[in-house]
């Protein structure tokens, strides 16, 4: 009878079978961790490629299409199409697309006629030509600089297993201003 005991008490007291115990604990975190690397990674990766779309909508918007024309500025279609396009060359679908207009709306220029011409109904993305720009950190909010914005969202969902983000969706957001200067 002792000897069952100490055999017993020797089974339990070793540390055979501890190692299972440790990876059956860390590889579930472990992994957990790696998927969050992903999937946020990947939500970064979006916000840049937004970012850039929106870039080359406000570019397209500050740069004239016909200098023998009399510099006549983009309208509104093809800036949209230039989100379109690079948002498709970043293989993003274009259609998930949603409007955004970021708070406060933009004034129009000071001495221009026409008012800002805000468009959401092309795309989805929210257009603003002629418009007075924020003042850039460091300068003075008295030269009122006019350009362009190009605003809209773009919805990512977590595949998160096991945690509160699972299945949430999140809209990433992308504003951009151009003056017309490089």
């Amino acid at each position: 009878m002792t000897r069952r005991v100490s055999v017993r008490l020797r089974i339990l007291l070793s540390d055979a079978g501890q190692e299972i115990i440790e990876a059956a604990i860390v590889f579930p975190l472990l992994f957990m961790l790696l998927l969050g690397i992903y999937w946020f990674g990947r939500a970064f990766n979006i916000y840049g490629t937004i970012n850039h779309a929106a870039r080359e909508g406000a570019r397209v918007g500050m740069v004239s299409n016909c200098a023998s024309c009399g510099n006549i500025p983009a309208t509104n279609a093809q800036i949209a199409t230039a989100v379109t396009q690079a948002l498709q060359a970043s293989k993003l679908d274009p259609t998930q697309v949603q409007c955004y207009t970021p708070a406060p709306s933009p004034a129009a220029c000071p001495g221009v006629s026409n008012p800002c011409k805000c468009d959401a109904t092309t795309s989805n993305v929210n257009i603003c030509q002629t418009v007075q720009l924020n003042p850039s950190p460091g300068s003075s909010s008295a030269n009122a600089v006019c350009g362009v914005t190009v605003s809209f969202q773009y919805p990512y969902q977590f595949w998160f297993p096991f945690t509160s983000l699972n299945m949430q969706q999140i809209l990433l957001k992308a504003s951009v201003q151009h003056d017309g200067e490089q």
